[in-house]
């Protein structure tokens, strides 16, 4: 029978419940009763005993299935079950010594004596801590036995010799060795010794009324006095009941796992041995001579002696066995570990290290071991380990923490290596008694922490620190109390003309150049890094005039020219400033030294310029924009203009390009350059990019007309063409508006794509799918643009105006035939791949033809067509549209 555990059975167990109370107060009152005379001597010993034997019996089944629910599944305790039954056979045996005639009292005291006995041990033995292994109950069992015999020795040798009946002699017998092996169980469990030792001492206690009993009627006593004896009896279930009260209070019931080997209990063997011999002793003087009983109850002391020496000599041979097993791992697991084990005494002398030091560091015992181990450090680092290892030894160390050691420690080759050791005290444990230090080598993990930093942290073209180390630098200064360091952003000029004109490689050489330069310029607790490209920065601890020298120096220095194989590079230079206690966080001291360069380039170039109240009216600006921005769509504030995009053959519109405006009462006309930063951190790109393109198609659908093959184009943000609805809503609109897909061509910029280009890439694909052209717009702005065009899926490639050099009769005379435009190459590789060129930002006739000669069958431009509102480009179409047939 199993029942579900409950954690409420915990109280009502570990509690003496008022009903258990009640049936003992009731019971004890009917044995009083009987022993006054008031009741039937065989009615109330009757009713005590059997209430007492009803009470524990069913109480330790209760426990039984309680420890059983807890153990999960394993088996219920029959230990509880052993008392229980032991209880019972104590109490019936005590009555009916009292109930039958004289002639069957010997016979049923002995019967009942032998049951009481043996479920009494096996139940104390199969409680739970007591003895969990049979080893450890053969223990028990033996040492009991061994005890009772050297205690019914003792007895037999007392006075008056050899009067004891055969009865009395195997009764004492059979109870001192019952009442042994209890006792030893009880004192030797391992767990819950009050609930066991409470649980023994009611077993002994009913198995010595019961031995008395015996006795009595072994001497011939048959009358009422044997009800005394069974008071005895009657009070070891009371005791084995507040047992097993004590051992649900004392909390888990699962038993804890024993030793196999246990050497202790020969200590307490030796007290009724000594016992024995003394009383041998005394008889010997007395009486002079041993009957046969003495020789016989002396001679079964040796097996008993025997088999516990026996199993002593197996315990001792597996525990050899099991330190030799040990011992064995041990120096397996220390000679094949990545750590150097020391033992370092209190000295601070090395005691003894592990076999690992000669394969790990070379090092051999008698370059270590008898040597302090500081001096086996870096003389730099031999103060810290010594004041370390002192700490440890005087327990200033917080516990629970093995200390650091990091230092560097010389190899049996002389070479010094990058250690880590952990400190552990162990001087508690007597077999060590000193300090265990791990050391292991964490050269490699060093050399890779700086490959790492410096792959994370420095530019590799320039060696200079990269943007994040140069925020990170800031954020250190600024947290320094008082400090007025102050930034410098420095921006050089001419570079795209030396990648175009000359190449990558030589504007790579001239990035270096700077790079060396810088280095040169700055103080040594400054900091010189490259943001990106052709932009660099400079961290330095000096106040505002220092800084300022020092912005000057760096521009005399930067704008100096550089000499290459065959030419010399002019660079111009614009240099912003700004403190670094200014703003709120790193991010604003980055902004307000950026706006302050922008107004240097504004105002000629070639100057320092420092952050101050009139750039804070750009920031008013941004402020306006973002107040005004929301809702601009609902009060119909927006609006689109068109820039027709040509065929440079026939200069006949072959599509549009949809431009936004915003038209605001208050701020005026804004660009999308200022519109759309602005909306994409108040997160409103989506609705304007939803708004723009509903409207261009609309207008797409009303310019197509029989005769008239006009594409519309429409720029789209990263973050809104990555919208997992974006290609469902163009599919949508097409087929409301009933435009053909090949009509509506979306536009990305590439120097906005940086990160997202993982996104944008299954978009764009997508729309190919479903028809819809893809443009990379601004091509050549970016840093990275051949290898954005061979990962993006586009029809169009729109080149940035900023590539398109100007006429070659404009050229210097000494670069005319020596180079090549760069739109060449860019419209050859548009041939390559596939992809349709368009130049865009054409402002010149010069442009134009340079255009037309490169290859490009498409133009669009201040050239060709300015942005106009819908009306106009209606006229501009009708008046271009080319003759039927």
């Amino acid at each position: 029978m199993t029942v579900p555990y409950n954690p409420g059975a915990r109280t009502r167990l570990g509690a003496i419940p008022t009903a258990d109370i009640a049936v003992a107060a009731a019971a004890l009152v009917c044995f009083a009763g009987s022993l006054a005379g008031l009741t039937p001597p065989a009615f109330g010993y009757l009713a005590g005993v059997g209430g007492i034997a009803a009470l524990v019996t069913y109480r330790l089944w209760r426990l039984a299935l309680h420890i059983h629910a807890k153990q999960h599944g394993f088996g219920p305790c029959r230990g509880a079950g052993f008392l229980g039954v032991g209880s019972l056979a104590g109490g019936l045996t005590a009555l009916a010594v009292i109930q039958v005639d004289a002639s069957h009292q010997a016979a049923a005291s002995a019967v009942g004596l032998g049951a009481a006995v043996t479920t009494y041990v096996l139940g104390v033995l199969l409680l739970p801590g007591a003895a969990t292994t049979l080893g450890a109950r053969l223990r028990r069992v033996s040492d009991g036995v061994s005890i009772g015999v050297s205690l019914a020795f003792a007895g037999w040798l007392l006075p008056p010799p050899g009067g004891m009946p055969p009865a009395a002699l195997a009764g004492m017998l059979f109870a001192v060795g019952g009442l042994s092996i209890v006792t030893v169980t009880a004192l030797r469990a391992a767990r819950y010794r009050r609930a066991a030792m409470l649980c023994g001492a009611g077993a002994g206690a009913a198995v010595l009324g019961l031995a008395i009993q015996t006795m009595m009627i072994a001497y011939g006593v048959s009358d009422g006095t044997l009800l005394y004896p069974a008071a005895l009896v009657l009070l070891g279930p009371v005791l084995v009941l507040l047992g097993a009260y004590r051992a649900d209070a004392d909390g888990d019931l699962v038993p804890p796992a024993e030793p196999e080997t246990r050497l202790s209990g020969y200590p307490l063997l030796t007290v009724p041995a000594l016992l024995a011999m003394l009383a041998a002793l005394y008889h010997l003087i007395t009486v002079g001579e041993f009957d046969h009983t003495a020789i016989l109850i002396g001679l079964m002391v040796i097996p008993t002696v025997v088999v516990r020496e026996i199993m002593a000599a197996a315990d001792v041979r597996r525990y050899a066995r099991r330190l030799v097993e040990q011992e064995a791992h041990f120096r397996s697991l220390v000679a094949g570990a990545n750590d150097l084990i020391m033992i370092v005494g209190d000295d601070l002398v090395v005691r003894w290290q592990s076999p690992a030091a000669a394969r790990l560091f070379g090092l051999s015992d008698a370059e270590v071991v008898g040597r302090p181990f500081p001096a086996l450090m870096h003389p730099d680092d031999a103060p810290e380990v010594t004041a370390l290892l002192t700490a440890v030894l005087s327990e200033r160390e917080a516990p629970g923490r093995p200390p650091l050691v990091e230092a560097r420690l010389r190899d049996g080759y002389g070479a010094w290596r990058d250690t880590e050791s952990t400190v552990g005290d162990q001087r508690a444990v007597p077999a060590v008694a000193a300090l265990v230090v791990h050391v292991r080598d964490v050269g490699e993990r060093r050399h890779l922490e700086r490959t790492l930093h410096q792959l994370a942290f420095t530019d590799q073209l320039t060696g200079l620190a990269n943007r994040r180390e140069l925020m990170r630098t800031i954020v250190s200064q600024r947290e320094v109390v008082g400090h007025t360091g102050a930034l410098l952003v420095i921006d050089l000029h001419g570079m795209a003309d030396v990648n175009e004109v000359r190449g990558r490689e030589i504007g790579d050489v001239v990035l270096m150049e700077v790079g060396r330069r810088l280095r040169t310029a700055v103080g040594s607790d400054d900091l010189p890094a490259r943001l990106a490209g052709d932009e660099f920065a400079v961290v330095t601890v000096e106040g505002p005039v220092l800084a300022y020298a020092l912005g000057t120096r760096l521009l005399t220095v930067l704008t100096e020219p550089y000499q290459l194989p065959g030419a010399i590079v002019h660079l111009k230079v614009s240099i912003g400033l700004a403190e670094l206690s200014g703003g709120d966080n790193v991010d604003d001291v980055l902004r307000r030294a950026d706006l302050a360069r922008r107004r240097a380039r504004q105002l000629g170039r070639d100057r320092i310029e420092w952050y101050d109240a009139y750039l804070e009216e750009q920031l008013v600006r941004r402020m306006d924009l973002e107040r005004e921005l929301p809702g601009a769509a609902a009060r119909g504030e927006f609006d689109l203009v068109y820039q027709p995009v040509l065929s440079l053959a026939d200069r006949q519109p072959v599509g549009v390009e949809a431009l936004l405006r915003w038209r605001n009462p208050t701020l005026g006309t804004v660009l999308p350059s200022e519109l759309l930063p602005v909306a994409e951190d108040l997160a409103l790109l989506d609705e304007i990019g939803q708004w723009v393109l509903a409207t261009a198609v609309k207008q797409l659908a009303a310019w197509t007309v029989p005769g008239r093959e006009l594409w519309m184009s429409v720029n789209v943000s990263p973050r809104e063409l990555a919208a997992a609805d974006y290609v469902t809503r163009v599919k949508s609109l097409l087929a409301e508006r009933e435009i053909s897909p090949e009509l509506i061509v979306v536009e990305v910029a590439e120097s906005r794509l940086s990160a997202d280009v993982a996104a944008v890439v299954p978009q764009l694909a997508a729309l190919r799918s479903l028809g819809v052209r893809t443009a990379l717009d601004d091509f050549g702005a970016g840093q990275a643009s051949l290898q954005q065009l061979r990962r993006l899926p586009v029809d169009l490639l729109k080149i940035d105006g900023s590539i398109i050099s100007a006429p070659s009769d404009q050229l210097p005379a000494d670069l005319k035939g020596h180079s090549r435009p760069l739109i060449d190459v860019v419209a050859d590789l548009g041939r390559r791949l596939g992809v349709e060129i368009i130049a865009e930002g054409l402002e010149s006739v010069a442009q134009v033809r340079q255009a037309k000669e490169a290859g490009c069958r498409l133009g669009q431009g201040f050239a060709l067509a300015r942005p106009a509102p819908a009306e106009r480009i209606e006229a501009f179409l009708e008046e271009h549209r080319a003759p039927s047939g």
